[in-house]
């Protein structure tokens, strides 16, 4: 269906979910806890798009398809993701190493956070500094400003003395609607950078405002346990993304999401990374989330923010060498 009308398709069921979606019983679904669908679109041709409806499990998509017609339901690409976590649980391999100067992908972490990746340098008030996720820099609120950063991170064997930042500013999560899982931390006094040092060299100088509804869109990131894997956008303006946290379930709007082009993405203690398209390497998106099961090949799917929402809410200005 043409965009307008995909749009139109995806505010109508997102208001069907605001307004009380039918309840789906615990015993309706085994006894397993039901979480609500995720809406985006799938860029499928210029111009044109189908409806992405992202589910922990089958039955969660059953009652909200019911009322759509046979065409429509043509239109609707349904995707089982199981639960989607943050990205900041590390397995073995990857930049986990102690490494200066500091390079993008490299493990950094909170004290009190495991290890998540550096994804990115900015500044802030005319300083240089790290941009990562909000639970990798500020162990997901739990952190204050003025605290260390640790390269590399707690779970890479990371202590004290490898400090390389002090957290600067975070977005908090709210109890309704999030928009970016994102934090800042500036580099402390004699810690190098090179900015520019990724596959590929430097990536751009300008962010994209938002990321366009183009088809099969290649992307690629660097991170600390997967390393440098390519991958392709299947869904955009992904709204009701749950992602579960230690503290809870903190719910996400306007998400990008990604799924490898062989194999997976994205792994546990890969948040953090950023995203940027293949074709131009203009940097798209800050990755914070994903799933185990979900995509074509069934390796999983990646969820980031759009780097320009991280920008403007964080208040900074994208580095790229």
């Amino acid at each position: 269906m043409q965009i307008d009308s995909a749009r139109e398709l995806k505010a109508r069921l997102s208001a069907r979910l605001a307004e009380g979606f039918p309840p789906v019983t615990a015993s309706d679904l085994g006894g397993r806890v039901w979480t609500r669908p995720a809406i985006g679109l799938v860029p499928v041709a210029p111009g044109r798009a189908h409806l992405a409806i992202r589910v922990a499990a089958a039955d969660d998509a059953r009652v909200l398809l019911t009322d759509l017609s046979d065409v429509l339901r043509a239109e609707v690409d349904v995707r089982v993701t199981g639960p989607i976590l943050p990205q900041s649980a590390p397995t073995p391999g990857g930049l986990q190493q102690h490494t200066r100067p500091l390079v993008p992908g490299l493990s950094v972490a909170h004290p009190a956070a495991s290890a998540g990746t550096l994804g990115g340098f900015v500044r802030l008030g005319g300083r240089l500094a790290v941009l990562s996720n909000n639970h990798v820099l500020a162990a997901s609120d739990a952190g204050a400003v003025g605290d260390a950063v640790l390269q590399p991170g707690p779970a890479d064997g990371g202590v004290p003395a490898d400090r390389v930042a002090t957290l600067a500013a975070f977005q908090r999560f709210t109890g309704s609607r999030n928009r970016v899982d994102a934090a800042v931390a500036v580099l402390d006094e004699g810690v190098d950078a090179e900015p520019g040092r990724l596959p590929g060299g430097p990536l751009g100088t300008a962010v994209p405002d938002g990321v366009e509804v183009e088809p099969d869109e290649q992307v690629e990131k660097v991170g600390r346990t997967t390393g440098h894997t390519r991958g392709r956008i299947t869904a955009v303006e992904v709204d009701g993304v749950a992602v579960q946290y230690d503290d809870g379930v903190h719910v996400f709007d306007d998400q990008i999401e990604i799924e490898g082009l062989t194999g997976t993405f994205s792994a546990g203690g890969d948040s953090g990374s950023v995203i940027w398209r293949s074709a131009d390497r203009a940097p798209l998106a800050l990755l914070f989330a994903g799933s185990g099961e979900g995509g074509s090949t069934g390796a999983g799917l990646t969820f980031a923010n759009p780097l320009s929402t991280v920008l403007s809410t964080l208040g900074v200005e994208w580095v790229a060498s």
